[in-house]
């Protein structure tokens, strides 16, 4: 084969898989639009059912269907819903005894007739156990079992077979991330909580609070404004963070020292001279409550390396710029 043709048969095929692929998007595109539109008074009886749940949310299916089940377990216990994926097949050798009387069932099966949930429908059935169920067809053996169905909008499978589970797989994960929203702004679950399921990875950095990361108590480098430097000069050396704060006669922040303000004030007496005559008037500060983010933000924005904290303009931590680093946040 010549080069050109050599090349015009890769920009074919090149031509050929993009089109493949926005003629798929475009399709679970339109499948999830469809999805949202379908959406009735079953979906909130559904929350109503998960969120009244005094166990755990028991997620189940089989195949494509199960990994996504799984995903939504992992998803729901992240926001504050306590949940588990229990593999039909090992449900029937034992692992049911992990489903108990508090809990509800959410199970998937686009077809509503997978031979391998039957034995979680009868369990579920034999307790009264509540059973959500996720279709793509109804009726059908599970849709008919269920306290509640969601049944799936009739879309085609994406491809030119259609037969691959995909756009009856992508609806049911968003149906799962609907639930799993709908549950948590139900709760009113805060960042604060949010944080307390991500602790790690990147996400948990970014929820760091400048509470968190603080010098505070005894590590916290405070002079009286009327205090001389020699004295300034001893607390900054003690505290080892580059800066000392000044206080004014009700112990408000009136102003800050750090090494950059005793650089430009060397002249002879320095240290005899009032910490007022050389510190920064009304520095920025940052509040406990502050995300770590926000302290780096400031601190890149003013080109300091350190932030007093503090609360009613009393001085209650400091931050600096390498506690930031230590804490992933810079």
């Amino acid at each position: 084969m010549s080069p050109t043709a050599a090349t015009a048969a890769l920009d074919l095929i090149e031509h050929d898989d993009l089109a493949a692929a926005r003629r798929v998007v475009g399709q679970e595109s339109r499948a999830l639009a469809r999805l949202a539109e379908a959406l009735t008074g079953r979906f909130v009886d559904a929350t109503e059912l998960l969120a009244s749940t005094q166990g755990r949310i028991v997620l189940s299916g089989m195949g494509k269907s199960g990994h996504i089940a799984n995903k939504i377990a992992a998803t729901f216990a992240s926001t504050g819903a306590p949940a588990l994926f229990v593999h039909p097949a090992e449900a029937s050798h034992g692992d049911l005894g992990m489903i108990t009387g508090a809990d509800t069932l959410l199970m998937l099966s686009n077809s509503g007739e997978t031979p391998e949930l039957a034995d979680l429908v009868t369990y579920a059935t034999r307790f009264s156990i509540p059973l959500v169920a996720v279709v793509g067809r109804a009726p059908s053996t599970l849709a008919d079992a269920a306290t509640v169905a969601l049944v799936l909008p009739d879309e085609p499978e994406a491809g030119t077979l259609g037969l691959a589970p995909t756009t009856s797989t992508i609806m049911m994960l968003a149906l799962g991330d609907a639930l799993a929203v709908a549950l948590l702004e139900r709760k009113g679950l805060t960042d604060e909580d949010f944080k307390l399921y991500h602790p790690g990875g990147k996400l948990g950095r970014r929820l760091v609070r400048v509470a968190d990361i603080m010098h505070a108590g005894e590590d916290l480098p405070l002079v009286s404004a009327d205090a001389l430097m020699a004295e300034a000069l001893i607390v900054m050396t003690a505290k080892r963070l580059g800066c000392v704060g000044a206080t004014d006669a009700q112990g408000a922040l009136a102003g800050i020292v750090t090494d950059g303000d005793l650089r430009r004030h060397m002249e002879g007496g320095l240290l005899q001279r009032p910490v007022s005559d050389i510190m920064t008037r009304d520095p920025v500060t940052v509040h406990a409550g502050a995300l770590g983010a926000e302290a780096v933000h400031l601190m890149n924005e003013r080109q300091i390396t350190s932030l007093f904290v503090t609360e009613a303009r009393r001085p209650v931590g400091v931050v600096h710029i390498h506690d930031c680093l230590r804490a992933g946040l810079a």
